[in-house]
């Protein structure tokens, strides 16, 4: 039987295994990020790390990354597990896989899987979700017709076997993609940091006497579940709807539509997104994994952060998501640009929550960051691509602070500094700022976005992988506030009204408007004091 010395784990031994647990997997997403070649995840740490036992169930995760990355990879490891089974492994074998459907929604997000042995034996599981710079294929915009024209899809598979790589997996891959150096570079730091969590968990099992993690796993993720269902448990039973506009670059405009169902008795909500809007033709469909991310981040924003997020306190909260819709899409639908609209669902459920829980909640928000990508050649005709680099609008204010201005709320993603943009590629910084008075008016008033312009220093044509949104529809103020200002995106002062990758000429000016947050309650008006 697997277990610790004697019968059961006392509180202090609990607490000490649990920071324990916490302080390897952020030590594991420190490793990543040092080692990381693209700047996406180094700079803005644009990934996930979390540890599984044997069943793959997520255990603890690291502080840093996104709820889009570590909540696709808690329900990725399993995903992955049912084709490689713990006791099919030997000693050196790592899988690997971006299949968009089981793990974060995008061919870019490769997920490594890295397992941890004890005399002889599979005892956890060390998984890291990481934005690569290229996969082949479109690249990070929503142009692509299909999941096929998106990039290269790496099936669930072993990169490496006992110990060596898998030649022709690593082939594939390489001949695939257009900085072959990044791409290898990053799975190492993927797999080295998979290593530097397997060395602390063994050291960690063999001080506290533990054969393997499942005991203790057990221990977490019941509490963890418990107390999720207990915090449910102090909810008003009920179903409240709420919906959410965006519109797109291009025109088009997609209905978010939730109804969560609070079920105190059992302590679980169920959050159903019937009524959105079908399947998009651009890359900008959300399969189910990123959608449930998004959904449970919101709702446990709300109702117990505090909690650990793991396998235990995700179980309470379901999601249903009509198939081949805009939250839950199937291949060959595709998928690159997923944030968009994953990103957005927040604004939707804050509104349902809104009305269980008023103080908790808040305005709407920009929603999703604005990504861009380059591409071009040099003077000399070498080509260049940068990762991508993202900018963040207003966040909706709340019930007692204003909201927060360029923040990139719901997700946990920096700005990748202007100076490393400017290195990887001949992009030049003309401006960036706050945009003053793009925050809605309210008791708080909303977070402001911010105004960048840059160029291209070439001879040459230019192409720019561009998706934003909320270029028309306001981010709503709640409880009387005012909404924020609408975004706006324009190359030399005329509006870009496309999806698809752009290309530019040589001293062409792109600028971006970001949108600011709603308000929250209505604006206090001042009356003066005749006397």
């Amino acid at each position: 039987m697997s277990h610790v010395e004697g019968t059961a784990f006392d509180a202090i031994e609990l607490e000490v295994l649990w920071q324990s647990l916490i302080a390897t997997v952020n030590e594991q997403a420190k490793a990543l990020q040092r080692a990381a070649f693209s700047p996406i995840v180094r700079e803005a740490g644009d990934l996930a790390n979390a540890v599984f036992d044997r069943r793959g169930r997520m255990v603890a995760q690291a502080v840093t990354g996104t709820p889009g990355h570590i909540n696709s990879l808690a329900r990725a490891a399993s995903a992955i597990l049912d084709e490689y089974p713990p006791d099919s492994l030997v000693e050196g074998d790592v899988l690997i896989t971006n299949d968009p459907y089981k793990t974060a929604g995008q061919l870019l997000d490769v997920t490594v899987l890295y397992p941890v042995f004890r005399e002889g034996r599979v005892i956890a599981f060390f998984g890291s979700t990481i934005h690569h710079t290229d996969v082949g294929g479109y690249g990070i915009g929503a142009g692509a017709r299909d999941v096929f024209e998106e990039g290269l899809w790496i099936p669930i598979c072993r990169l490496m076997v006992a110990g060596e790589r898998n030649r022709d997996v690593w082939k594939f891959i390489l001949s695939n993609v257009r900085q072959p150096d990044h791409m290898s570079g990053d799975l190492h730091a993927q797999m080295a940091s998979g290593e530097v969590g397997a060395q602390r968990l063994r050291t960690l099992c063999a001080r506290h006497g533990l054969v393997d993690i499942e005991a203790l796993a057990d221990v977490i993720i019941e509490r963890s579940e418990a107390a999720t269902r207990a915090s449910i448990a102090t909810l008003p039973a009920g179903t409240y709807r709420a919906s959410a506009l965006l519109d797109l670059v291009d025109g088009s405009r997609i209905d978010i539509v939730c109804a969560i169902t609070v079920d105190p008795d059992i302590g679980e909500i169920i959050v159903d997104y019937t009524g959105s809007s079908g399947a998009s033709p651009f890359g900008i469909n959300v399969v189910l994994n990123y959608t449930h991310a998004y959904t449970t981040f919101t709702v446990r924003s709300v109702l117990n952060p505090e909690l650990p997020n793991n396998h235990g306190s995700l179980a309470p909260i379901k999601v249903i998501a009509p198939v081949g819709s805009i939250v839950n899409a199937v291949s060959p639908q595709p998928c690159t640009a997923r944030h968009v609209v994953g990103m957005f669902l927040p604004n939707a459920l804050l509104k349902a929550l809104a009305q269980i829980r008023p103080d908790q909640s808040m305005a709407e928000g920009s929603g999703a960051v604005w990504t861009m990508q380059v591409s071009g050649n040099h003077d000399d005709g070498s080509p260049f691509i940068t990762a991508m680099f993202t900018y963040a609008g207003g966040v909706g204010a709340r019930a007692t602070k204003p909201g927060l201005s360029a923040c990139a709320y719901p997700t946990g993603i920096a700005a990748v500094p202007v100076e490393v943009v400017e290195a990887s590629a001949p992009i030049r910084f003309l401006r960036k700022e706050l945009r003053a008075g793009s925050g809605g008016a309210g008791a708080q008033v909303g977070g402001r976005g911010q105004t960048i312009e840059f160029t291209v220093d070439t001879n040459r044509p230019w192409q720019l992988n561009a998706v934003a949104s909320r270029l028309v529809v306001a981010p709503e103020g709640v409880f009387g506030g005012g909404p924020g200002a609408a975004g706006s995106f324009t190359v030399n002062g005329i509006p870009v009204q496309t999806q698809s990758r752009i290309t530019l000429q040589p001293g062409d000016l792109v600028r971006l408007e970001l949108p600011g947050g709603g308000g929250y309650g209505a604006p206090v008006v001042e009356t003066a004091v005749v006397g």
